[in-house]
Parts: structure tokens; C-alpha cells; sequence
């Protein structure tokens, strides 16, 4: 098994913490009525939210995923680090074992911040992932974070 590991990061204008409270802490109910041609619902089936709780994030019809299941690994509220693990999804993976996800919202000096995100994926034996194996996802992961900044540009109170 091989680790492929990929990095992306975007800036933002909104504060580190009005996106981490929006993209983690609160994700379960915004982000479903903010994006619902994507998103149908997200869901905590086992847990509260914290380390060790599982989500379930149900996709809009029409999508070429169903549904996708999460265990949270780090949940840092003060750090505003988050870490995550794809444990199963209803396509099968030809390719993968398992993604380890990470994004950390840090501070800029405009008064935004800059969201790092990194994407570990464990690789069945003998395959090599390239960027363009993820491509997709990358962009998907993208737009909801723009979807995600207007709606709080939008808003100024929410998520504050």
C-alpha cells in the first residue's frame, strides 16, 4: 500500500473562524440549505460531532455519488484544525484503501484567512494515483467552499 498526498489552498476574505464554524462545526445544517442541488443532508449516525463521531453527507439525486460516510480523527476548535477519514462511500474504490482529509484555517493579514487542506490517499498495492484521478472531487470540494464564502459575505452575523 502506497500514500499519495495532495495539497490545495485557497484564500478567503472571511475570518479563520466564521469558516471553520461554517465548513465543520456547522456544516450539517448550512451547508444542506446553502448548496441543496448538491448536498440532500448531513447527518451524525454515530457520535455528537466530536473526535470519533461519524457523519453521513446524503448527495442530491442525479450525482454520481449517493452518499459518503466520515469518521472525524482531530477536531481543534482553538487551532481551527480538522481531520477526517473517508470510510465508505457506495461506489467502490478500485484504487484506494482510504483518504485521510486535513484542513487547517490559519489567519492572513487582510483579516481573512488562508484554508490548507491536504489529501492522503492510501493506495491498494501496486497503484499509482495521479492528480487527475482526483480531479474531480478537488473541484467539487472547491466550489462548495465558494458557495460556502458568499453565503457568509452575504451574512455577515452568520456563523459569527
Amino acid at each position: 500500500m502506497g500514500v499519495t498526498t495532495f495539497t490545495q489552498e485557497f484564500t478567503t476574505p472571511i475570518a479563520p473562524s466564521r469558516m471553520f464554524k461554517a465548513l465543520v462545526l456547522d456544516s450539517h445544517n448550512l451547508i444542506p440549505k446553502i448548496a441543496p442541488q448538491g448536498i440532500k443532508s448531513i447527518e451524525f449516525i454515530e457520535g455528537d460531532g466530536g473526535v470519533g463521531s461519524i457523519k453521513q453527507i446524503n448527495f442530491a439525486e442525479g450525482g454520481h455519488l449517493k452518499y459518503l460516510k466520515h469518521k472525524i480523527d482531530a477536531l481543534d476548535s482553538d487551532n481551527l484544525v480538522y481531520k477526517y477519514t473517508l470510510i465508505e462511500d457506495d461506489v467502490i474504490f478500485d484504487k484506494t484503501e482510504s483518504v485521510v482529509y486535513e484542513v487547517k484555517f490559519e489567519a492572513s493579514s487582510n483579516g481573512g484567512c488562508v484554508c490548507k487542506m491536504s489529501s492522503e490517499y492510501h493506495t491498494k498495492a501496486g497503484v499509482e494515483l495521479k492528480e487527475e484521478d482526483i480531479k474531480q472531487g478537488k473541484e467539487k470540494a472547491m466550489g462548495l467552499y465558494k458557495v460556502v464564502e458568499e453565503c457568509l459575505l452575504l451574512n455577515p452575523d452568520a456563523c459569527a
